[in-house]
């Protein structure tokens, strides 16, 4: 559960003069339970791995099979339920509903899925036990974000998937969010991936992606993660 193979992944938008390669021949794997972080510059392409990892667009051509399921070859409606009961997405900006509390917000994504984690157990999780009747306006920024990883992890996901999840934040905070993350893959057996064109974030990764123009330039192995903390940007 939670093993992501790319393979030989090509994806265009555009036709002739105006044609854009996003994704130019990519390929990684990413093990259950890693942390890994896609780092590269702006416009290189990561993205568009993420909206192809999660179900959200389709390849030109390639493979990607998550938790042994061939996601390029899927139907609408296995897209629909692979998005549903297999990712969960961490955005930016959060994307909370603004009239419901913390704990509605959570329940209202776990109760798509069977067997999910109940609202206040995950919201304890993430360190916000005191804040789970606050609505999105009551919260800080980083609790903002910490109750939109708690509204992810509520699916128990296979892939937990994160664009750019501490650019709206402070660096203090931005650490401890980055914490929770590493912590959620360590602890939990959660493929945790994270996009960033922040270079500094690699240390703290198992496995380190870096496409730059629409192609994987390296792939890292980290066998010695460091922690958060040790970090500095």
């Amino acid at each position: 559960m939670g093993d992501a193979y790319v393979r030989d992944i090509v994806k265009t938008y555009g036709k002739g003069a105006n044609k854009i390669i996003a994704n130019d021949h990519i390929s990684f794997d990413i093990a259950q339970g890693e942390l890994a972080v896609i780092v590269g510059p702006s416009g290189a392409g990561k993205s568009t791995v993420l909206n192809i990892l999660g179900g959200m667009d389709r390849p030109d051509s390639g493979e990607i099979i998550v938790d042994g399921k061939d996601v390029s070859k899927a139907t609408d409606r296995e897209l629909t339920e692979y998005r549903r009961y297999k990712i969960g997405f961490v955005f930016q900006f959060y994307n909370l509903i603004n009239n419901l509390t913390a704990k509605e917000n959570v329940e209202l994504a776990a109760q798509i899925v069977k067997n999910s984690i109940p609202a206040e157990d995950v919201l304890r999780q993430v360190g916000l036990k005191d804040r789970i009747n606050n609505f999105p306006s009551q919260l800080s920024g980083g609790e903002q974000q910490r109750v939109a990883i708690a509204r992810a992890l509520a699916k128990k996901p296979a892939l937990l998937l994160c664009d750019e999840p501490t650019g709206a934040l402070d660096y203090h905070t931005g650490k401890s969010v980055l914490k929770l993350l590493q912590d959620t893959a360590r602890n939990t057996g959660t493929t945790v991936v994270i996009i960033t064109h922040n270079t500094a974030l690699t240390p703290i990764a198992d496995r380190v992606i870096s496409i730059w123009d629409a192609k994987v330039r390296e792939v890292t192995l980290n066998n010695h993660p460091v922690d958060i903390d040790s970090i500095e940007w």
